[in-house]
């Protein structure tokens, strides 16, 4: 007999919940070459990128945010850093990585991260520059002006106020990845959790829609397993090839 699961698929996917770290962390490794370290009696997870300019940490906190994501950036480029909240879906974070870890990044995204939102209808918020979804729980903005752009954040909300869980990025941090992480919080397409009662911030019929449908319980690991397989398949970086020596110079002539 087939082992079953229930799966439920949840929409607005802002409030879905954190879900599974694997659905990163795996890819990270197997896919993409990121080094990771732990110690054994720490609840922590530490995954160093190949050319060693990225870090990222996942670390469970009362406070503050479990992920961490430090770049450097070198050849006189300013370093930057993302971080998310506990409950941040992570089909959000995942749109990030895979940004940041593309060997062939495309520029054809938009280049204003306030752009997949506008297109799903996202609208000003009052009194705050911004833009805040349809239904009011998700806000992103930028602090600063034109002329002093600071950091950027979004953040899910529920009633009176109630924090869920918020992303920040850095001032410097490529608005390409911004993008892509504004991209995945504006998809209308649900996502699916196992379990999802005990990590939904809310149940409220009037705020969420939660559809649960019996699966085999081995299409949950396969989902995962399908994820490392695309990622891998990317195709990588051009070579550059080095120009080729030029002739040698004309040797001075001796005079006897």
């Amino acid at each position: 007999m087939t082992e079953t699961v229930e799966v439920d698929y949840i929409s607005p996917r802002h409030l879905a919940g954190g879900g599974d770290p694997a659905w990163i962390t795996v890819p990270l490794h197997r896919a993409c070459g990121w080094r990771y370290d732990h110690e054994p009696l720490m609840p922590r997870v530490v995954l160093t990128s190949l050319n060693k300019r990225a870090v990222l940490r996942l670390e469970p906190t009362v406070e503050g945010q479990w992920w961490a994501l430090h770049h450097t950036s070198g050849e006189g480029q300013p370093d930057w850093y993302a971080s998310f909240g506990a409950r941040t879906p992570v089909e959000l974070i995942a749109g990030f990585m895979d940004a940041l870890t593309d060997p062939t990044p495309s520029e054809k995204g938009p280049s204003d991260p306030f752009e997949p939102l506008r297109r799903q209808s996202w609208g000003t918020a009052p009194g705050a520059p911004g833009l805040v979804s349809a239904d009011g729980t998700a806000f992103v903005q930028r602090l600063g002006n034109e002329d002093d752009p600071g950091a950027w954040f979004a953040t899910t909300t529920l009633q009176t106020n109630r924090p869920v869980w918020q992303a920040r990025f850095g001032e410097h941090t490529p608005h390409r990845l911004i993008s892509a992480f504004t991209t995945a919080l504006a998809d209308p397409q649900s996502v699916w959790r196992t379990n999802s009662p005990l990590g939904l911030p809310t149940l409220d019929p009037k705020v969420i829609s939660r559809h649960t449908v019996t699966a085999p319980k081995a299409l949950v690991p396969a989902a995962l397993v399908d994820r490392v397989t695309t990622l891998a398949a990317r195709p990588p970086a051009p070579t550059v090839e080095p120009n080729p020596p030029g002739p040698p110079a004309p040797r001075a002539s001796r005079r006897h």
